[in-house]
């Protein structure tokens, strides 16, 4: 039942991967005529490549993947899969709530509703009925969802710019030949 953590987010990730960077592309004109209040200098950075996009998905991954094998480990005991069992649910209303906000479809929203909640909701009835105490977390705990999401894009971005500088350097003769 755990793994079916990292079986969601695969889905709902895949969607995103797909869809995200050329969405962007076309949205953000009419995201900025929408949100005027939006300094360009923030735009320029919620303009990921196809690159950045596989990365920070790939460093959520890493986290799901954590989750899902210590929630193995404990029988969905593990505070971790439960926050990120919570948060993986909970995840689902910004991307209902950004489609409402840009009038249409969003990255992840087919699987929003369809994936992530109903996997989040049948996983906690079925600890529930297991009997699986709900784990003792800090209510401040919960807010480092968007912590996390933040740390993958940075670390894409430092990925991205080590990847640029490698590309830069001049190859010394000799070298790959």
């Amino acid at each position: 039942m755990t793994w079916g953590l990292l079986a969601a987010w695969l889905v709902h990730d895949a969607e995103e991967l797909v869809t995200m960077p050329r969405w962007l592309a076309r949205a953000r004109p009419r995201l900025e005529q929408r949100l005027p209040g939006i300094p360009d200098r923030i735009w320029r950075h919620l303009a990921p490549d196809q690159t950045h996009t596989a990365v920070a998905i790939g460093f959520m991954g890493c986290l799901i993947a954590a989750a899902a094998y210590d929630g193995d480990r404990t029988d969905g005991r593990s505070p971790l899969f439960q926050v990120v069992l919570a948060g993986f649910g909970a995840h689902a209303v910004p991307h209902l709530g950004s489609a409402v906000l840009t009038g249409g479809y969003t990255p992840g929203l087919v699987t929003a509703p369809t994936v992530v909640v109903p996997y989040a909701l049948w996983a906690s009835r079925r600890l529930n009925r297991a009997g699986v105490e709900q784990a003792k977390v800090p209510a401040a705990a919960y807010a480092l969802l968007p912590v996390t999401i933040g740390a993958a894009h940075l670390g894409a971005r430092a990925v991205a710019a080590l990847r640029t500088r490698l590309q830069q350097r001049p190859v010394a003769a000799g070298v790959g030949s």
